[in-house]
């Protein structure tokens, strides 16, 4: 058997009896009047504490006010002192600059001058080998530079030349390879057979100087006033020589009259063979020149003869031979190949055109090498 529960009892719904009601509500007066004393105080002291809190916030804030103008002030004083100290930074670092590029000139000027009196200092204190082996280098590339201008070995033969004899009267064991590298380049200097520039046109310049003395075939040489009235007085002589002879021979044969006729036809006969002169043409235009023309003949041979000498001098061979082969065929067909003059003028031309030709000065690079060799002290 299960038990069953009892119904809970309802206390609300009791009504206490109030027996003792008139007691209690001055107590619930006094009660509530305690507690609004109490709020009153609480709030009291709450607003003296606010009074307080707000009294000190505002101390505080005057407080902070005045020190952010203080800080204020202080700030603009030292923006000022930061703007005059920044002015005399720029000063200072404007007069750094200039003092520091014065500086920098001393020290290039310093360094220039030590430079310069390093190498005095070792120009002194070269040897005389190294002063020897200087002097003979200068002058063998001053020779270079003089053969590549003039075109002529000579410069370079006669400074290898005079360089030998002074190694030779130096007579130092050292310097006993340099020579014998000089030798053998002076050797090679000689035989090279370099084109004289210079004697090439020294005789073209005498070939132009003849040119109008030359006898055209149009207009050969006469024979000189002197050497015409000699060979007639020779002729005379013998004609006075041999007449008692032939007028003797003349009596006996029964002609008296013969020999004055002799002797006249002898002189008219050396007299036509004075102006009768048979010559081998083989250019019939040649005999054909007129003077105006020879005149124009002879300038057109100068000018060719100094082409071919300016194309010498500015080391163009080729231009310089066609010009000759005109000249020398010139020579050749209007000129009397007679004349001795003529023949001359021809040979020189000859020779030149024979000479003529490119050839390169041989460089002395074993001379220059041992050289080298020997100032490194190798």
């Amino acid at each position: 058997m299960t038990d069953t529960p009892a119904p809970p009892t309802d206390h609300s719904t009791e009504v206490p009896v109030p027996s003792t009601a008139p007691a209690t509500v001055p107590a619930v007066a006094a009660s509530h009047g305690r507690w609004i004393a109490l709020g009153a105080a609480v709030l009291a002291a709450l607003c003296a504490a606010a009074v307080v809190l707000a009294w000190n916030t505002q101390q505080r804030v005057k407080s902070l006010e005045a020190e952010l103008v203080k800080r204020q002030a202080d700030s603009g004083s030292q923006a000022t002192e930061a703007r005059t100290l920044a002015r005399q930074a720029e000063l200072t670092a404007r007069e750094t600059a200039a003092r520091q590029a014065l500086m920098e000139a001393r020290v290039a000027e310093t360094t220039m001058q030590r430079t310069q009196l390093e190498e005095l200092i070792q120009s002194l204190s070269r040897s005389r080998d190294e002063n020897v082996l200087a002097d003979v280098e200068a002058a063998i590339r001053v020779a270079l530079q003089q053969s590549a201008i003039t075109g002529s070995g000579e410069p370079l033969v006669l400074t290898l030349k005079q360089a030998d004899e002074r190694l030779a009267r130096y007579n130092q064991p050292r310097l006993e390879r340099v020579r014998r590298a000089v030798a053998q380049d002076l050797e090679r200097a000689r035989t090279s057979g370099v084109t004289d520039i210079t004697q090439l046109t020294i005789r073209l310049d005498e070939v132009i100087r003849q040119i109008d003395e030359l006898p055209l075939v149009s207009a050969p040489e006469r024979r000189a006033p002197a050497r015409a009235a000699a060979a007639a007085a020779v002729a005379s002589a013998a004609l006075a020589a041999s007449a008692p002879a032939k007028a003797a021979s003349a009596v006996a044969r029964g002609w008296p009259w013969a020999a004055p006729w002799r002797e006249f036809g002898a002189v008219v006969w050396q007299e036509v063979k004075g102006l009768v002169r048979v010559t081998r043409i083989d250019d019939p235009e040649a005999m054909l020149v007129a003077p105006e023309q020879a005149f124009f003949l002879r300038e057109n041979l100068k000018l060719r003869l100094l082409n071919a000498r300016l194309a010498l001098l500015s080391r163009q061979f080729d231009t310089a031979q066609s010009d000759l082969r005109d000249a020398q065929s010139a020579l050749d067909r209007y000129f009397d190949r007679g004349s001795r003059r003529v023949v001359a003028a021809s040979e020189l031309v000859r020779g030149v055109m024979t000479q003529a030709r490119l050839v390169n000065v041989p460089r002395p690079d074993a001379t220059l090498a041992a050289i080298a060799t020997a100032s490194a002290g190798r």
